[in-house]
């Protein structure tokens, strides 16, 4: 079942960038782009949590980037590409909007999927539709950087949506890292110890006879190191100096060594956030 809301009544952010990203929305709306909304108004908008709304995060597919930059600055706005792999801005003063259609590890594309799936709402007055909240569990699942860790949104989402997942699909998703969603079930439990019956069982079941299966199994022989796919920063000193290599660069991954290795400067340089904001901006913006 699709779910329709408007958020018109939640906490919005100041006017400034309200303005901001309703005139975003409604030139691509006009323009007839598809473009999701993610972050914390499509957090809100599943969960209900009356969360403070602050940064818009725009999903688009890949195919669609130069499409949307150009529409955006014919009508005045600041566009960049920040990472090519995973991420665009679009500007205004000192507001900006992130243009996102992979993720950092490259693993979770947008794809068809993401639209088909998605859901139908009003935000600032205007049709807008929200990712898929299997797909939003999917790509926060691998966001676990010290300075950021997504695993408190995945435990919303699945307390408020867990009956209503398309669980074949989101196991389809994780794929070869469904180890990463077990992780995420284990740790609801523990956080909502009544909860239980917002994972099948039948779920819980099949995870637990892959992990059974792959202990019984041969061990892989790749000496790769997945940390990165998780966090940018923690595990560098593995493929660095413990001679690791990293997954996220092919044939393991899908980042070229070049785009791993500018994502992992940026955490570096200070930029804290999956979004590649740097911590003077986030102190100025109050964080999220």
């Amino acid at each position: 079942m699709k779910a329709t809301t408007n958020l018109a009544n939640h906490p919005a952010p100041d006017a400034g960038p309200a303005i901001f990203y309703s005139d975003v929305l409604r030139i691509l709306n006009q323009a007839h782009l598809p473009v999701l909304l993610g972050g914390g108004y499509a957090l809100e908008f599943y969960t209900r949590r009356g969360r403070e709304l602050k940064d818009l995060d725009l999903f688009i597919a890949r195919r669609d980037l130069e499409k949307v930059f150009a529409v955006l600055n014919h009508n005045g706005f600041r566009t960049s590409l920040d990472f090519p792999h995973w991420l665009g801005k679009v500007c205004h003063a000192d507001q900006f909007i992130d243009i996102i259609f992979s993720s950092g590890n490259g693993l979770c594309a947008v794809d068809p999927l993401w639209f088909k799936y998605s859901h139908a709402g009003t935000v600032f007055g205007l049709p807008v539709r929200f990712c898929p909240p299997e797909e939003m569990i999917w790509s926060k699942s691998f966001v676990m950087e010290r300075e950021r860790y997504d695993g408190a949104d995945i435990a919303h989402l699945l307390l408020a949506w867990g009956k209503r997942l398309n669980w074949p699909r989101l196991l389809f998703r994780f794929g070869d890292h469904w180890r990463v969603l077990y992780s995420h079930l284990i740790l609801f439990d523990y956080i909502y110890p009544s909860q239980g019956r917002c994972v099948p069982h039948e779920i819980r079941r099949e995870l637990l006879t892959r992990l059974k299966d792959e202990i019984n199994s041969p061990m892989d022989a790749g000496n790769y190191c997945r940390g990165p796919l998780l966090s940018r920063s923690q595990y560098e000193i593995d493929t660095v100096k413990l001679g690791y290599r990293d997954a996220r660069i092919a044939p393991e991954g899908q980042l070229s060594t070049k785009e791993a290795e500018k994502w992992t400067a940026a955490a570096n340089r200070g930029e804290t956030k999956s979004t590649g904001r740097t911590q003077k901006k986030k102190e100025r913006r109050g964080g999220d």
